[in-house]
């Protein structure tokens, strides 16, 4: 296929502290099967050449594994397809003499570092509350000795599918981390190695995310529609039991 020619909006931002603004470049001889972050690596290439400072944006694995390559392109998460992270978006996405928009994700609690670069690491903080499971250390036990429901494991695995990128907070009006927080609290609480510490979990994630300037969930259901992994919005309703039960167990 013929290479295109592709004009750029990016968002350039020296610092959390600097003004922002939308510089415009134009990506030539740019090949479909480029996926978007080597397109952005090409423009980045003749921007060093020129003496001038190349776009900064995040990138990890390439492997839509890490959740780590999170910008708005052309006003959605990730971009116009579904279910990728932006490094599984190639060029034959778009026609010739397009112009793409490129912008970081927009939220209080994600505070542009610089350029397309923002910091997540509140998602982060909401795991430390409880993301996790405690298990005493020792002998490992041998494997499915813990018996689980065919329904539980399911739903556990489609859960912890979440790979954190921040998309859901990006695509929702609201900028609330709950699709984010109710995969976290639902692949636990419905396995049994996450019912020790399910009502503290929900308790303390639901309390971080607040402190951490979230917004609320209005149930639009855009965070679902955006998410790459397709993290059902069944999620926040476990969540939401599981937050119901532990008041009630607090009252009780």
């Amino acid at each position: 296929m013929d290479k295109m020619t592709i004009h750029l909006k990016v968002w350039r931002q020296k610092d959390s502290n600097s003004k922002g603004k939308f510089v415009e470049y134009t990506a030539n001889e740019v090949s479909p099967e480029m996926s978007f972050l080597e397109m952005l690596d090409e423009v980045n290439q003749v921007l060093i050449r020129k003496g001038e400072d190349p776009i900064a944006f995040d990138h990890d694995c390439r492997e839509g594994i890490c959740g780590t390559c999170g910008m708005f392109i052309n006003g959605r998460a990730h971009g116009p397809k579904k279910l990728i992270t932006t490094c599984q978006l190639y060029m034959r996405s778009f026609v010739e003499g397009e112009t793409i928009v490129v912008e970081p994700f927009r939220a209080n609690a994600f505070p542009i570092l610089k350029d397309l670069v923002v910091d997540k690491s509140a998602l982060d903080r909401i795991i430390s509350k409880g993301g996790f499971i405690s298990a005493n250390s020792g002998g490992t036990p041998d494997a499915n000795a813990i018996p689980i429901p065919k329904e539980d494991q399911e739903w556990a695995l489609d859960a912890a599918e979440c790979i954190g990128c921040g998309a859901c907070v990006a695509a929702c009006k609201n900028a609330s981390a709950t699709l984010f927080m109710s995969a976290k609290i639902s692949h636990l609480a419905r396995l049994p190695q996450g019912k020790v510490e399910r009502k503290e979990r929900a308790l303390s994630m639901l309390a971080q995310m607040e402190k951490e300037g979230f917004g609320a969930c209005t149930n639009t259901e855009a965070c679902s529609a955006e998410c790459p992994k397709g993290i059902s919005m069944d999620t926040i309703a476990q969540m939401r039991r599981e937050y119901f039960r532990a008041n009630l167990l607090d009252k009780a």
